[in-house]
């Protein structure tokens, strides 16, 4: 392996500013699906009206994990993210065992939404277009579309980001308008949040379906190494992307129990689905409002997945260039600077996945996107715990880097709490599937997330042993973010 001064493959550096985070990290997670897929399916499911609360209470959850998260990465800029906090902090075999969950968790997101895309965009072509193709035809067509994108300058994907979240963003706030203004009994309720309503039959189900909808947020730092000044821009960055859509997802989620009422919430949202967003919309403002907002709720699922398959193409460069993985996915473009191998490699992992699916007839919502989405969700959550008790671990040992606050009770508290989370996902993860709580699958899907960190750590142990060399430098080729002074973390990083 290069020594850290020899010269190694780099991603292009000083491309991204805050704003261009913001975009990567709230494309993501995709306002428009969470509040027409999300937050309807969570309402049909659960009947429980108290979503919008649950909303904030885990914005202020992944807060804690937020605040260590920034701290470290003013002293961490590497694309793999995870797997180096993780390396950092407790030692590159759980370094390792964390690369191989973010693995699967992104990937997995990444490909269930091609199974949501297909689906819609079919539905969209048949109703609008008089255009009959099965769901995997769009599917794949999206595929090369973000294959071609991911290839190119990473503010060029950001500029594609951008647009097409402004524009669903709009078609939102148009719809919390509308709600607000149409109350369900002619007067605007508070029951969405209020905590007795949200605390009773269905709370467990509710906080696992709504943690699936940050995914997302804590991406920031896999486009570290690409920020203008990654000592303060990763911060922000996550600190903006968490605020925005835990206020924009609880307010819209509120709006929705405004319109349709408490007691109709389940019933309506069982028997329209996404439907219930764009009737509204249609009827509140236009028809044309509505089939507009249709073709953004597609955009809005194009928007994470292009994201996501910016993510897991840096995690692949970042493994290939310390030898973690095949060195060949290292390689960058020549003028993009885009990390190519890893995108290229990701791209047919998901056309290999999707072809499985197809071949085995398996639906492209209840199978594919639940399945594979489900997955992701324990997976993430587990690396953010991780990922906070790495915090705390690196901080022991530069205790002056950081308050108290900042390296030690806030990350503290997030590993307690975030390692709750998984253990409540996986208790209602029948919920999340939608399958019979006897059915063996809402304990083989998290079972092989689980796998893979153990396959990454056992990895990681031969590294250990056999190539020592790779070992030592697991997480530390770009592990300083640049040659800048250290400034001050946002305010917001300090206790609320």
């Amino acid at each position: 392996m290069p020594s850290l001064h020899q010269s190694v493959p780099q991603l292009r550096r000083r491309r991204l500013g805050v704003i261009h985070l913001v975009f990567f990290t709230v494309a993501a997670s995709a306002p428009l699906t969470v509040l027409g897929g999300g937050v309807t399916t969570t309402l049909a499911v659960t009947g429980n009206a108290g979503v919008p609360l649950s909303f904030l209470i885990l914005a202020l959850a992944l807060a804690l994990f937020a605040v260590g998260y920034a701290a470290m990465s003013r002293h961490v800029a590497n694309a793999g993210a995870f797997y180096s906090y993780l390396a950092k902090g407790l030692g590159p075999v759980w370094g390792v065992a964390g690369a191989f969950v973010a693995l699967i968790s992104y990937n997995t997101i990444q490909i269930g939404l091609y199974g949501l895309f297909g689906a819609g965009f079919a539905d969209f072509a048949a109703s609008s277009l008089g255009i009959e193709l099965p769901w995997y035809v769009w599917g794949f067509a999206a595929l090369v579309l973000v294959g071609f994108l991911g290839v190119l300058r990473v503010d060029l994907n950001a500029s594609v980001l951008a647009v097409l979240l402004v524009l669903e963003i709009i078609a939102v706030v148009l719809y919390d308008i509308g709600a607000f203004g149409h109350p369900a009994g002619g007067t605007i309720t508070t029951e969405g949040l209020s905590p007795s309503a949200l605390f009773g039959p269905g709370v467990g189900a509710v906080f696992a379906f709504g943690i699936a909808a940050f995914v997302g947020f804590e991406s920031g730092a896999i486009y570290s190494e690409e920020c203008r000044n990654p000592r303060v821009t990763v911060a922000r960055a996550t600190f903006v992307a968490l605020a925005f859509t835990g206020l924009f997802y609880a307010l819209s989620a509120w709006a929705m129990t405004v319109t349709v009422g408490p007691e109709n919430l389940q019933a309506a949202a069982t028997e329209n689905g996404p439907g219930l967003v764009f009737g509204a919309l249609a009827e509140h403002w236009s028809p044309v409002v509505a089939d507009i907002a249709n073709v953004l709720f597609l955009t809005s699922v194009f928007a994470a997945l292009l994201s996501f398959h910016n993510g897991v193409a840096r995690y692949l460069f970042a493994l290939g260039r310390e030898e973690v993985l095949p060195s060949g996915l290292s390689r960058v473009g020549t003028r993009s600077g885009a990390p190519v191998a890893g995108s290229l490699g990701q791209s047919l992992l998901a056309a290999v996945v999707l072809l499985v699916f197809v071949l085995a007839g398996s639906d492209p919502i209840l199978q594919l996107f639940t399945w594979l989405s489900g997955m992701a969700a324990i997976g993430v959550v587990l690396l953010m715990a991780g990922t906070s008790a790495a915090v705390v671990g690196y901080f022991r040992n530069h205790p002056r880097a950081a308050t108290a606050w900042q390296r030690l009770v806030a990350p503290g508290a997030a590993t307690i709490v975030l390692l709750a989370l998984v253990l409540l996902i996986v208790a209602n993860f029948d919920a999340l599937l939608g399958t019979d709580p006897t059915s063996p699958l809402r304990w083989i899907l998290p079972g092989l997330v689980l796998l893979a960190g153990v396959a990454g750590a056992i990895w990681g142990s031969f590294l250990r042993t056999r190539r020592p060399d790779v070992y030592r430098g697991i997480g530390r080729t770009a592990m300083a973010p640049e040659d800048e002074e250290p400034v001050a973390l946002p305010s917001l990083s300090r206790p609320f």
